[in-house]
């Protein structure tokens, strides 16, 4: 119907699916190829007579971003068929040549009397993204461990003059030393972010497997965090549950994470505010609660709120400064602990976030 309003005929209308500007193929219901335009036949590798009748899933291989075989219940072309809606994903494509192309996947439905009959799987070769994003990330490693020598000289010698180790400061040259002192740990902070995160999107986060005792760990961190709340009288609090708080993990990468999820709910509480944070240790896993009485988060947030560089309209108005990649980090690395992340806010009332660790990390690393 929608065809012969158009005008178009079958040819006019197999030439419209070979100008589509990206790879694009159509499987029928018993998985076989039935169309596939020039763009696809060229970055798989197939003559139209090798690709045109065949199984999808046998002649074109995908593999996720550790370079593992997809299984095919979680390819998108399958999930659109069983669901009968559109998914998609990041994945990499080979077929015939062999070439290993990164791809973004959009696989959606044809549906037939409310039934899907087949799937139109499209992909583009993101190669060059790809290359964009590599060489960003080794210039801000490389940018990143290039100021980190000059940051190390200004923050130990502003602490020598602040503690009155080169004489004696006035009452007017304290608070500039003060600010100093404050912007080169913020400055240190926002570099040891960068690293971290250059490290997980490289994938050359190692997992070093400790026993890590989450009750003091968790006792560190509210202490270190204590300077933050100077002059706003925010509660922290610690309550510790369970038999046991001791897991095999990363103790750093967990502090990392921790550390996150407390400074940000300082730094979003009203002042007299309430922050808590829960360690409760359960047979298979230890679960952290984070949680505040601050601005919350906006529902139409809700959904990005651990994507890169992503911050709230409501939080920008109270910190400026902030860079949206604290969340994006503590997702990456709950996710490379073996965790599950998930939170509850309401905006004007705060917010709980809540991390599940298993008792033991397991990692192909």
């Amino acid at each position: 119907m929608a065809t012969k309003s158009l005008g178009l005929s079958a040819s006019e209308l197999e030439t419209a699916f070979e100008s589509i500007g990206e790879a694009a193929i159509i499987i029928g219901k018993r998985g076989r190829v039935l169309r596939a335009n020039y763009i696809a036949l060229k970055l798989l590798g197939y003559e139209e007579k090798e690709l045109i009748g065949k199984k999808m899933l046998t002649k074109v291989t995908a593999l996720n971003a550790d370079h593992m075989p997809l299984s095919p219940i979680n390819r998108p072309v399958v999930r659109a068929a069983i669901t009968g809606k559109p998914h998609y994903d990041y994945l990499y494509h080979y077929g015939k040549n062999k070439n290993l192309i990164p791809v973004f996947v959009s696989a959606s439905p044809i549906i037939k009397d409310g039934r899907p009959i087949g799937v139109m799987e499209i992909f583009r070769d993101i190669s060059m993204e790809e290359a964009v994003d590599q060489m960003k990330s080794e210039f801000i490693s490389l940018a990143s461990h290039q100021l980190r020598t000059p940051l190390s000289a200004i923050k130990t010698y502003s602490h020598m003059l602040l503690d009155g180790y080169m004489g004696e400061i006035d009452d007017q040259q304290r608070p500039a030393l003060e600010i100093i002192v404050a912007a080169t740990n913020r400055m240190n902070e926002l570099i040891s972010t960068l690293l971290n995160i250059t490290r997980l999107e490289s994938g050359a986060i190692v997992v070093d497997k400790n026993l890590v005792d989450l009750s003091k760990l968790s006792q560190d961190v509210i202490e270190e965090m204590e300077i933050l709340t100077k002059g706003r009288a925010i509660d922290l609090k610690l309550a510790i549950r369970g038999s046991s708080n001791r897991i095999t993990s990363d103790g750093p990468l967990i502090k990392e994470i921790l550390s996150n999820l407390v400074s940000n709910a300082i730094k979003y509480s009203r002042d007299n505010g309430t922050v808590s944070v829960t360690v409760t240790g359960k047979e298979q896993d230890v679960v952290i609660v984070v949680k505040d009485n601050g601005v919350g988060i906006p529902n139409p947030a809700k959904a990005q709120i651990f994507s890169k560089f992503f911050r709230a309209h409501n939080v920008i108005q109270i910190e400026t400064n902030g860079t949206g990649l604290g969340l994006y980090l503590v997702k990456g690395l709950v996710d490379e602990l073996g965790g599950e992340i998930s939170f509850t806010s309401k905006e004007g009332k705060g917010t709980s976030f809540k991390f599940k660790l298993p008792r033991k990390v397991t990692t192909k690393k």
